[in-house]
């Protein structure tokens, strides 16, 4: 046995013994601790990391991921989450990449219980707990070069805040699967060196991320208070705050509706920023923070936002056009924040949200291997070639499926969504029972009612059916209750056991089933899917049916390409089916929408081949809608009626928005009939 495998193999023992004490300190009446006082308590609390488990297509995609980039990102992307990573002790990249991975490596891990994930991460966390400095620093040594003297003292840029607060993310989630007690010795004497060192090198001090993303810092501050009870950890929780940039003042007062030009606001520092003021609101108390997010998730709607969810910012804010590009960090950073703010809040408004993004945006930006990621992608998506086109941030390669193609913080940052997605699925509640928020097929084990431990399986293939079955398997009967979570769209939802209707409730509510549960028992949900149209920019019409998102089918070459700047290979992905459709006036007015559901649901459905799901319509083509700066044209006026062409209409396909590479998800209205 070498001496990295004997090392692993203590430190699994190690964590095994701590894992115990972790259990008890865990442990309140037999259950899950929430916030303490004087924190607000939370609605939901989170399950210990690896307590629930994917089934179906969940199941296979995190596969997908273990097999492609996110188990072996130490080869694929050797040169900065190899062994010469800072983190590692190496003299190479020592900011955030390498964290980003971990942060997503880690639930992946955990949740699998795969052994070969685990050593990897492993090695992450012993380097940063025996390398930690006397005075509570953690985190690469900086080179002398990048090491300016500041008041007569020796400080590092590479000493910045803002990579540390990731790699906190990744201990928070390792200390829930393991329990070892280091992390909180780490965490603690972290925290006390923040606090004395941040009136003197604030946030902002060398880069503004920190500045911008100070939630993430105070998100894992208060998580450490609810285990420790460590009074000056809400002091630095006020700190952090306080040199946060103001998020709450961002999000209100129609500030982002009001900017001309747009308000300069980075995409992912957006996406980051939502979850701050509902993080300070758990120390505040003060709803104004709560409201803030709503407030300002409405507004990034109205002047940024796309039917999928997302919203222009190809790096900064950039507006409602469809053809505006949406970066990968932002769609999982903006997951992170919906799965942090449900639980403190409790407002089904984050979970509809959460699943919008997952189930559409996710499977899309990255090819059916976990190989490729696609930078930036687009809701009218017709080309993405190595061209450029109308980005704020306009790198060559931003639009095409590669590795380190766009910008390689992506590259990192990509893993953390379904690992995270999943382990949201399910939470402990405060009446001492279990709720299931988030849809997906799974398992979760939990102790519930006078603390016996339940096993619900959630047997669906949800998104793409309206039927979920819930078994439980429980050792000897016990009272608890089961809360399900009705989404907004739905509008009445139907609850029944084998033998008769349970209850019957309306959209936006929680359903609790509060009884005696036994061995055995199956209890279905039904979330009948209607038709859902919607407006967007230029009075474009967006379709969307349950959770999803639908898109023009439109068919597929993919080529694989290298150019001279570029450091490795990438496809590009080119039409070859007409895309440039509008839907009639008339075909909207009659609801004519025809819908299929393929009752098989593949295990990769995310792709033409295998998309469970289509509408058919009728469309009719756009002569004069063709590309402009190798994207979509502006979409056309509805009102121009007074062209020279009337195309015949003719059926047009309708697939889920996860399922397409090209598409059109904003369609044209034409007026005339």
């Amino acid at each position: 046995m070498n001496l990295i495998k004997l090392l692993v193999t203590i430190t699994m023992l190690v964590a095994l013994v701590s894992l115990a004490s972790f259990a008890q300190k865990q442990n309140f009446t037999g259950l899950y601790t929430g916030n303490r006082v004087p924190l607000v308590q939370q609605q939901y609390i989170p399950l210990p990391l690896g307590s629930i488990k994917p089934a179906g297509h969940l199941l296979n995609m995190l596969e997908l991921q273990r097999d492609g980039l996110t188990g072996n990102l130490d080869s694929i992307y050797k040169l900065v989450c190899g062994s010469d990573n800072g983190w590692l002790g190496g003299t190479g990249d020592c900011w955030e990449r390498g964290p980003y991975w971990i942060d997503g490596l880690v639930p992946l891990a955990y949740i699998l219980d795969d052994s070969k994930l685990k050593a990897k991460v492993q090695k992450w966390i012993e380097w940063s707990i025996e390398n930690q400095r006397p005075d509570g620093y953690f985190g690469p040594y900086p080179n002398k070069e990048d090491t300016p003297k500041i008041k007569g003292t020796q400080q590092a840029k590479s000493e910045d805040w803002w990579p540390k607060m990731v790699m906190l993310k990744a201990m928070q989630q390792y200390y829930s699967a393991t329990g070892d007690e280091r992390i909180i010795k780490l965490m603690t004497n972290y925290f006390k060196y923040q606090l004395k060192m941040l009136p003197q090198f604030p946030l902002n001090n060398w880069t503004w991320w920190a500045q911008q993303r100070g939630g993430d810092n105070l998100q894992i501050v208060l998580w450490l208070y609810n285990i420790t009870g460590d009074k000056f950890l809400l002091e630095l929780g006020e700190l952090i705050h306080k040199q946060t940039s103001d998020w709450t003042t961002i999000f209100t007062g129609n500030t982002l509706r009001k900017a001309n030009p747009y308000a300069d606001l980075h995409c992912v520092n957006v996406a980051q920023g939502l979850k701050e003021p509902v993080m300070y609101f758990q120390l505040n108390g003060d709803k104004k923070y709560k409201k803030a997010v709503r407030e300002g998730l409405d507004a990034l709607r109205d002047v940024h936002g796309f039917v999928n969810g997302m919203y222009g910012g190809d790096e900064m804010l950039h507006g409602n056009d469809p053809t505006q590009g949406s970066e990968f960090c932002s769609a999982v950073e903006m997951m992170y924040s919906f799965e942090s703010m449900l639980p403190v809040t409790g407002d089904l408004y984050y979970a509809d949200y959460l699943e919008k993004i997952a189930y559409n945006v996710l499977p899309t930006q990255a090819d059916d291997k976990f190989l490729r990621k696609q930078y930036y992608q687009q809701v009218n998506q017709v080309l993405a070639t190595a061209d450029y086109r109308h980005f704020d941030c306009n790198y060559l390669t931003g639009n095409v499926f590669g590795t380190t193609t766009g910008y390689p913080c992506c590259l990192t940052n990509m893993h953390q969504g379904w690992p995270k997605f999943v382990q949201n699925l399910w939470y402990a509640t405060a009446d001492k029972g279990l709720a299931a928020l988030v849809y997906g097929p799974s398992s979760v084990k939990a102790k519930v009612g006078n603390g016996v431990e339940v096993e619900f399986t959630e047997k669906t293939d949800y998104p793409f059916s309206d039927r979920i079955e819930f078994t439980c398997k429980i050792k000897k009967p016990a009272k608890f209750p089961l809360h399900l979570r009705i989404p907004s769209w739905c509008a009445e939802a139907r609850i029944s056991s084998k033998t008769e209707i349970i209850q019957k409730v309306k959209g936006g509510e929680v359903a609790v089933i509060d009884r005696e549960w036994k061995d055995g028992d199956v209890i279905v949900l039904e979330l009948p899917m209607q038709i859902k149209l919607s407006r967007w920019f230029e009075n474009s019409l967006g379709v969307e049916r349950g959770p999803l998102v639908y898109a023009l089918k439109v068919e597929e070459d993919w080529k694989e390409r290298k150019t001279s700047d570029s450091n490795d290979s990438f496809w590009e992905v080119s039409p070859t089916s007409p895309w440039n459709y509008g839907i009639p006036a008339k075909v909207i007015d009659s609801l004519d929408f025809s819908i299929q559901v393929n009752p098989n649901v593949n295990l990769i459905p995310w792709n033409l081949k295998n998309a469970p799901i289509q509408i058919t319509t009728r469309g009719k083509r756009i002569p004069y809608w063709s590309l402009y700066e190798n994207s979509a044209g502006k979409i056309p006026n509805s009102s121009e009626s007074n062209r020279d062409w009337d195309t015949p209409a003719e059926d047009i396909i309708l697939i889920p928005y996860g399922c397409t590479t090209m598409r059109i998800a904003e369609f044209p209205v034409i007026n005339r009939h």
